[in-house]
This record gives structure tokens, sequence and C-alpha cells, in this order.
């Protein structure tokens, strides 16, 4: 797909007059007409955000990408090795990458190794192998496609967090969703096409979720705060203020100052991006509050995600929210378990037990969230993407209670729309330390994703500062061994 195919439009200065003379009248008739057959042109109706299709054939329409800040570890969850139980307090010498980024130093140096705190069984008829840390995603092993052999770029939460969003460690890059967006449009023009609920304001904060180079109209919406209450996850301001003007007048004062704006600057993006946003907004003001209130669905599905119970009721509210706008065709819906303090969440350099008390809040809502997909349909052209930035070591960390950042080899999964279920790819050494088989790097995990979305990683461009950029860089080769 050549890039000026999925390029954002850039309006006429026709278009700008006619929205001064005519404000957002003339807009929403030219919308309405564009449905229902009037006879508008094109010109007056091309809009960025609208739904395309990619190159290839999509198997899955949407992404809910469920983040686990701070990096669960792997050998404790997903990642079997029966010779870390069995030589876990012994002494094996590892080339740490921590150690390697800070000094430069490439000697290995010994290490105690840990067993896993948890006990691991095979589960479904897939036989998957999981632990008892999670005992609800494992008893849905056989939907589940366990890549156990990712490796990444960084060592350290912010560059890691960054690549696994935006494909870089340091340089400002769209986020996935944004690409996503820019190359697919959204299902539904009365709601963002890129969502990112409780996102961390740390380890690189909105650029996660944000557009960079690309024009602001592909930028994602953050709804609430990591740390904060998922009851607090919406989206502020919604309800019109009152004023001595009808929230209609105020809407329409505002595009009139917006438009004349427009019409002095032909062709600014910034411009048609702030037009663009007042335009959602508004339309947003009708159907957004139905989407939100979760406390519409039913008692069952609500215990489904743990909703009602202490551990489970505010990340099962952000899981049920994630259904909720993939149900109305949200494009891409990040949803992060974490916090805003230094250290994230699954970070347990000193106390690995705590792992147990993330876990118990979010394996029921997750597990939830893939059963309640499932009986929709919404599994059948939904990808669900769970991760981190990267793992965790093999051996201890401070005193023996703990296991240190791993970039080299750790465990992600995938489920729903074009994956294998039940399914294992790849491994890492006898240990866990570095993946060995059928390696994954994240630049290939991004390939896949977007190949099962219809789209080419190589062919979804964005030309800037004179080259042309791309998710994956100049990397990245899609996984086929997993695709259904």
């Amino acid at each position: 797909m050549p890039p000026e195919s999925i390029s954002p439009y850039l309006p006429t200065r026709r278009d700008w007059l006619q929205r001064a003379g005519c404000g957002f009248a003339h807009l929403a008739f030219a919308g309405l007409a564009a449905r229902e057959g009037l006879g508008a042109t094109p010109a007056t109706v091309r809009n960025p955000l609208a739904a395309k299709h990619g190159p290839l054939p999509a198997r899955a329409k949407r992404v809910i990408f469920l983040f686990m800040q701070g990096g669960p570890s792997h050998v404790d969850s997903f990642d079997y090795k029966p010779e870390l139980i069995a030589r876990g307090g012994t002494s094996v010498p590892f080339f740490d990458s921590r150690t390697v980024a800070n000094t430069g130093d490439v000697k290995a140096t010994e290490q105690t190794l840990m067993k896993p705190l948890w006990k691991f069984s095979q589960h479904g008829q897939s036989g998957l192998w999981a632990s008892d840390l999670f005992p609800r995603m494992a008893s849905l092993a056989d939907d589940l496609c366990l890549i156990r052999s990712m490796h990444t770029e960084g060592v350290a939460h912010g560059p890691s967090t960054l690549f696994l969003h935006c494909g870089a460690t340091n340089f400002i890059r769209p986020s996935m969703g944004s690409w996503i967006t820019y190359g697919l449009g959204t299902e539904n023009e009365n709601l963002p096409g890129f969502i990112s609920i409780s996102p961390s304001t740390g380890n690189g904060g909105p650029r996660n979720y944000g557009n960079a180079f690309l024009p602001a109209v592909y930028q994602g919406t953050p709804l609430g705060s990591a740390g904060r209450p998922a009851s607090e996850a919406t989206i502020r301001n919604l309800v019109p203020s009152a004023g001595p003007l009808s929230p209609r007048k105020q809407y329409d004062l505002l595009q009139a100052l917006n438009a004349e704006q427009a019409a002095r600057r032909p062709g600014d993006a910034e411009i048609d991006a702030v037009i663009r946003s007042y335009e959602l907004a508004w339309r947003m003001q009708a159907h957004a509050p139905e989407v939100l209130n979760v406390d519409e669905e039913s008692a069952e599905t609500k215990a489904l995600y743990g909703i009602g119970e202490k551990e489970t009721d505010s990340f099962g509210r952000q899981c049920l929210l994630a259904r909720r706008f993939a149900e109305s065709g949200v494009r891409y819906i990040q949803v992060t378990y974490g916090d805003n303090s230094a250290n994230p969440a699954w970070d347990q350099h000193s106390n690995l037990p705590k792992h147990g008390e993330h876990a118990a809040r979010v394996d029921k809502p997750i597990a939830g969230l893939l059963q309640d997909l499932k009986r929709r349909g919404l599994l059948e052209d939904t990808l669900v993407w769970w991760g981190a930035e990267f793992g965790r070591t093999p051996y201890a960390q401070k005193n023996g209670t703990g296991r240190d950042h791993n970039p080299t080899g750790f465990t992600t999964w995938l489920a729903g729309a074009g994956v294998k279920p039940g399914y294992c790819h790849g491994e890492t050494d006898e240990f866990g330390h570095s993946a060995v088989s059928d390696k994954v790097h994240m630049h290939d995990l991004h390939a896949t994703i977007l190949h099962l979305l219809g789209l080419d990683h190589e062919q979804l461009t964005y030309r800037f500062d004179g080259r042309n950029y791309r998710l994956t860089d100049v990397h990245g080769q899609v996984v086929r061994e997993i695709l259904a």
C-alpha cells in the first residue's frame, strides 16, 4: 500500500469556506446526506478516521491490549522450567542484561537460581503448562496462543515500555494504536478510534498513546489514570456545562470560531484536528455515556468480571469497559494494570510474593473478558494481547526474594482472531533466561498484529522529515507459525 493511499485528508480551501459559512450544521447535514444517499459530494464528507481496509485479508477488526506494567515473571507463570525447579538455590553464570547495559562488561557473572514460587501443571486438551499464579487464565489454556520466546530492547522500564508501545526506546514515535487508526480508521464515528484505559503517567506517559508526528486526529483518548479506581476512568466534561447559551449554541459558536481560524490557515492539520475533536465530542455526548455505563450490565456479567469484589472490582471494570468499547467499534483499546509509582506494579525486585496480590486482581477479570468475548461471538474478530515490556530473571535479586528485569527472554500471549488456540510457540533456555528457539522480537510481534488486522507493516508508512517511518522501522517479520 503506498503511503498516500492511507494518508490523512487535508481539506481544501473550499471545504474551509463551507465550514465557515455554515458551521457544524453543514457538516452534520453532509454526514447525514452521505449515509442517506442525499447527494453530498465527496469533498464534504471525507474523514481521516473513516473506516478503511488494509491491503491484506483481515482476521481481526480490533485489538484489546492488556498491559501488565512492570513485567510479570514468566518463569513463575507461563514458562515451565523443570531444570530451574531442580537447581533452585545453586549458582550459575549468566550474562546479566542490566550489568552489560550499565558497565559494558560482557563477562558472565555468578547468579543464584530462584525456583518458581507457584506450582506448574498442564491445562486443557492442549496440555499447555501454566502455574497456579493465574488459575483462571490457565483454565482457558485452549484459547491461548503462548509466545515463550519474546525478546526486546531496553533494560529499564522507560525505554522498554516505549519500545513496547511505539517501537523505539528513546525517539518520539507514534504509538501502535495511532498507527492502527491511521491505517484503518474507526468503525464508529461517534467514539474515538483509539482508547487507553487507566494509562500510567510514567515511563513514557502520554507518548505510549500519542500520535507523535502523525496528524493529531490519530492520538489515543485516555480514560482515567493508573493507580486510581476504574470508576473514575471516564471522559471528562462529557456533560455540557451550564451557561447562558444552550449546549448546541455553545458548540456552534466554538465551531464558528474554529472555522474562522481554519480559513486563515488553510491546510493546517492541527486546526483540522481541533475542529474534528469538537465534532467528535459533540457526537460523543449522545453516545458515549451509554457505553461507559457498565452498571447497566447484568449481575451475572458483572460477577464474571469480578465487579463488586474488593480485589477485582477496579480492573474488572476496566476489562468490561474494554469489551463495551470493542463491541461499539473502537479499533484499538489499551487496558493498563499498573500505577504511577517509580516502581510499576509487577516490578518485584525484592518481594516476588507480591506477584500473588497483583495476580488476584487481574486473573478473574481477564478470564471473564475472554469468556464474555467468546460467548458474544466477538472473539472471532477481536485480538486480545496480554503482555508487558519485558520478563524477569530466573535468578534471585536483593537477598534472594525478588527478580530483576529480563528483556532477553519472556512470555506474552494472544487470543482470538487469527491465532492458533491452545498453541505454544518458541522456547527460552533451560532456566528461562534467554530466547533460544523460534525467537520473536517485539518488532516481529508488532508486524504480526498488524498483519492480523490486514495491514502490511512494511507498507504502513508516513513520510516525515524527509524519510518514511513505520512502526517496525526497518525490522520485523510476521510470525506465521502462530497464525490459524
